[in-house]
C-alpha cells in the first residue's frame, strides 16, 4: 500500500512500514523504518518522527541530522547516516541513495550531500526523489513507481518534472511537493498534461 498525506510525506507499507519525510502524521508509534531526504522543516519534522517512532524504529538520514536523531532517542545502532551513491541491504528492503540538489537555485546545494532513495521492497521498486531538480546523474533510474516534486521554486516545476519523468520512464509516477508551501492544482494539471501517456499518473495528494 502506498499513501501520501501531505507535501512529501509518504508511507509505503507491507510486512513493514516505511515512512519518508513524515509530517503532519496522525499515526502513532508504528514506523519500522523512517527515511529522511534532508533537513528542511517540511521533510525533517521532529514532532512527527517522535509520533511514529518506537524503540525498534530504524532511521536513515543525511549526515547533518545524525546528532538530532540521537537526541530524539534513537539508538545509535538504529541510525544510519547516508550520503549519495551508497547501497544498503536491510534484508526486508534494499536501497541505494542518489543525489538530490538544485542546479541553479540556492535552496538545496549539492555540497550538502542530501539524498533521494531508490528502493526494492516486496517485489516492487520505488524512487523517492527528495527536493531536487531533474539531474543527469539520476537519468538512468529505472523503477516501477517514482515520487517526484512538481511545485517549483525550491524543486523542479511541473514541466521540468514531466520532462524528467518522461526520461526515466517509471511505470507509475506520483507527483509530490505541491499544495503546502508552493504549487497547486494548476501545477498538477500541467504535470499530468505533459507526462507521456504510457506512464500512469497516480494523484495521491
Amino acid at each position: 500500500m502506498v499513501s501520501v498525506n501531505i507535501q512529501s510525506s509518504i508511507l509505503i507499507s507491507g510486512n513493514v512500514k516505511l515512512y519518508f519525510d513524515p509530517i503532519k502524521m496522525d499515526r502513532k508509534y508504528d514506523a519500522d523504518y523512517i527515511f529522511i531526504t534532508h533537513s528542511h522543516y517540511d521533510h525533517f519534522s521532529k514532532d512527527d518522527i517522535l509520533n511514529i517512532k518506537n524503540d525498534k524504529t530504524v532511521i536513515v538520514c543525511p549526515y547533518d541530522i545524525y546528532d538530532d536523531c540521537l537526541d530524539m532517542g534513537f539508538k545509535e545502532s538504529n541510525v544510519f547516516k547516508v550520503k549519495p551513491n551508497e547501497e544498503y541491504n536491510f534484508g526486508v528492503i534494499k536501497f541505494k541513495t542518489v543525489p538530490a540538489y538544485n542546479i541553479s537555485k540556492p535552496f538545496h546545494p549539492k555540497e550538502n550531500n542530501w539524498v533521494g532513495y531508490v528502493l526494492e521492497f516486496e517485489g516492487k521498486s520505488y524512487y523517492v526523489a527528495g527536493d531536487t531538480d531533474g539531474l543527469e546523474e539520476n537519468a538512468d533510474i529505472k523503477v516501477d513507481m517514482a515520487f517526484v516534486p512538481i511545485g517549483g521554486v525550491y524543486t523542479m516545476d511541473a514541466v521540468e518534472a514531466s520532462d524528467f519523468v518522461n526520461k526515466i520512464k517509471p511505470k507509475e509516477v506520483v507527483p509530490i511537493h505541491y499544495g503546502m508551501v508552493v504549487g497547486g492544482e494548476s501545477d498538477l494539471n500541467r504535470f499530468i498534461e505533459n507526462v507521456d501517456s504510457s506512464i500512469k499518473v497516480d494523484v495521491l495528494l
